[in-house]
């Protein structure tokens, strides 16, 4: 997949998680089968995985912006009817790191088949 298509399926994501982490909360529907936090990590990581997978050193800057993205998103959250909670941003960290961590590996494993 192309760098910039990348980018732009990482902001795509983040848009979709400001959407939903945004918005006044609805009723109560089905429970889901994650947590909150399980789902604050896959969001998270998801949104970095397109960089992963096509630029790993790109992670480098995207990363960071990941979890202040998740910082404002907390901040702001309160006014939206939300709460805001460490919590959530120590998962989101969690997320990101996780396929930082991916990223890495990935790349290695290819520098190490290109020699």
């Amino acid at each position: 997949m192309p760098y910039p298509i990348a980018l732009f399926l990482t902001l795509l994501i983040g848009a979709v998680i400001g959407w939903f982490t945004l918005t006044p909360p609805g009723e109560a529907g089905a429970p889901l089968p994650l947590t909150d936090k399980q789902l604050h990590a896959l969001a998270f990581g998801l949104m970095v995985l397109p960089v992963a997978l096509t630029r790993p050193r790109a992670l480098y800057w995207i990363a960071p912006l990941a979890l202040l993205y998740g910082a404002v998103i907390e901040v702001i959250q309160p006014s939206v009817g939300r709460s805001g909670e460490w919590a959530d941003l120590l998962a989101d960290g969690l997320g990101i790191a996780l396929v930082c961590g991916l990223g890495a590996l990935r790349g290695r494993v290819f520098k190490a088949a290109r020699t």
